[in-house]
């Protein structure tokens, strides 16, 4: 008996909306919670377990027995169902997790789903209201310490405030919600519910760190300001459909991680660097949590001059046990090294594809913006790239 409810189970899985992760989109789920009626991938049954079994109760389908009612309800349930009934008023600005996000925003997911019911009541959607207070742990820019500080969003002013100290009057910044790109970066920082916000100031690239103590907190904060910036989309783009517009709300950065680079004659002294790819703007610091880059530059389409190649061109020399490639702008050229194959294969692939890509009349306006070093005047505003 046992046996035939497993193959049950197995030809449960070949159903549609069953051969993927009811939470995360992971193929080949091998976890069901067996009172939800859904089956899920290992990262994310690790997450119904901090829940509770007083909200979902998960078997493995291969490893655990299987009852009669059990799997009868499996059948009688499955994704789809469960997803009707779970995910019937999922904001367009809310963003379903993939098999490869961070485990905070997999987390909210599915508290939001299954402990919250936050999708099966739009009045528990508090990050739609358009406002939004509240105290996160900022980096300073100078002493580099995570210190306090209120943060206050406003949709309608179209924008993003902190003070260092609650009775000030006058905020430390503000930043145009218009502007903004969040990602999380619980790696980076250090704390799981790190969040990374993003915005051109003077030509370049200004970077703020924060987290919260609270992982529902973070995550609110992160569909606030996208939800800010969906309502303005649609206000300028009446005529556009969600699925254009959500595109247009946040973006994760296409590869980040360490590089060694040298300078224009590539004859200069190798130096370590964090490089952050973030869609078209190829980013370094000295250190990933640094407030500003030392230099970014723009990568442009083929067609106007820009390639990427393995190797260093002949004369150039690439570090030991290093693997080298070569980005060329009409400018200058590039040169770098990856301390592995891989990594060097997979930033040669990205950089590629990127200049693959045709290139937009918006995006030539933001590659005229780019400030290769925060030093340079605001008038030379040009493509003026140095080491």
């Amino acid at each position: 008996m046992a046996e035939l409810n497993k193959q049950a189970l197995m030809d449960l899985l070949k159903r549609p909306g069953n051969d993927k992760c009811a939470d995360c989109g992971a193929p080949e789920p091998d976890w069901a919670s067996y009172n939800l009626g859904i089956f899920v991938c290992v990262k994310c049954v690790a997450i119904h377990r901090m829940l509770g079994t007083h909200i979902t109760k998960v078997k493995s389908l291969h490893l655990d027995n299987w009852n009669d009612d059990q799997v009868e309800f499996m059948a009688a349930a499955g994704n789809l169902s469960a997803k009707e009934k779970y995910e019937q008023y999922v904001p367009p600005c809310v963003r379903r997790p993939g098999p490869t996000d961070c485990h905070v925003l997999r987390e909210q997911w599915i508290r939001a789903k299954y402990e919250r019911h936050e999708f099966m009541d739009v009045d528990k959607q508090t990050y739609l209201h358009g406002k939004k207070d509240g105290f996160l742990w900022k980096r300073g820019k100078e002493d580099n310490r995570f210190q306090s500080r209120l943060f206050m969003l406003d949709e309608e002013e179209n924008c993003l405030k902190y003070y260092q100290k609650p009775e000030n009057k006058e905020p430390k910044a503000i930043l145009r919600l218009s502007e903004i790109n969040a990602t999380f970066c619980p790696e980076k920082i250090g704390n799981p519910n790190g969040l990374q916000l993003s915005y051109v100031k003077d030509g370049t690239t200004r970077n703020l760190y924060v987290y919260s103590d609270d992982g529902q907190d973070i995550v609110d904060w992160y569909n606030a300001i996208r939800s800010a910036s969906y309502n303005r989309l649609k206000i300028a783009y009446p005529g556009a459909n969600d699925a254009d517009l959500v595109k247009l709300l946040t973006r994760e950065y296409v590869k980040e991680g360490y590089l060694y680079k040298t300078g224009p004659k590539g004859k200069e002294t190798f130096r370590k660097r964090w490089f952050t790819l973030d869609d078209r703007r190829l980013m370094y610091y000295s250190d990933p949590l640094d407030a500003h880059p030392k230099g970014e530059f723009f990568i442009g389409y083929k067609g106007d001059g820009y390639t990427v190649r393995d190797g260093l061109p002949p004369g150039l020399t690439e570090m030991n046990n290093t693997y080298a490639f070569t980005v060329a702008t009409p400018d200058r050229n590039w040169y770098f090294c990856s301390e592995c194959k891989e990594d060097q294969e997979e930033w040669i692939d990205v950089l590629k594809k990127t200049t693959d890509r045709v290139l937009y009349p918006q995006e030539q306006s933001a590659a005229a913006a780019i400030v290769n070093k925060r030093s340079a005047p605001l008038s030379n505003i040009k493509e003026k790239i140095t080491n």
